[in-house]
């Protein structure tokens, strides 16, 4: 059978991918985040199995771009307090907001990642594993972690 069209399969995930990607990325990020995966996906979509696990397909890049997203925060620049001292404000030990999804993406990638699938996604502990590429017991001790 083959793959139905693009379109279709973007219209039928896209509201749980763009939840997925404000829990795992912010609000700030989740856009870019999306129009990435999209693009990725669209590029990658003509060589995809007919027999794949589309929606778990769309979660790993969607899941791979939080994570650039989150590793490219690292590269940003900070702001100094005082310009000339070159000294680098002291990051916040709590996130601006103090909400529960706030310290999710605080935590590092894969428990970031697992959280998100299991609780947004709605996976099993397997299909989170597969979509992190690691054990279903990784699954369950990243969300354990």
């Amino acid at each position: 059978m083959p793959l139905p069209a693009f379109q279709r399969v973007l219209d039928d995930h896209r509201d749980e991918l763009h939840r997925f990607l404000v829990a795992s990325a912010g609000r700030d990020d989740a856009d870019d985040c999306f129009q990435e995966m999209v693009l990725s996906a669209l590029r990658a979509y003509p060589r995809l199995d007919p027999d794949a696990n589309v929606r778990a397909w769309l979660f790993t890049i969607a899941h791979r771009k939080a994570i650039d997203a989150y590793c490219g925060r690292a590269r940003r620049a900070v702001p100094a307090e005082d310009p000339a001292a070159g000294q680098a404000a002291a990051p916040d030990p709590e996130p601006a907001d103090g909400s529960l999804w706030a310290l999710v993406r605080a935590l590092p990638p894969k428990q970031r990642g697992a959280v998100a699938l299991r609780f947004v996604a709605d996976f099993d502990h397997a299909q989170v594993g597969a979509a992190l590429g690691c054990s279903e017991a990784a699954a369950r001790r990243n969300l354990h972690e």
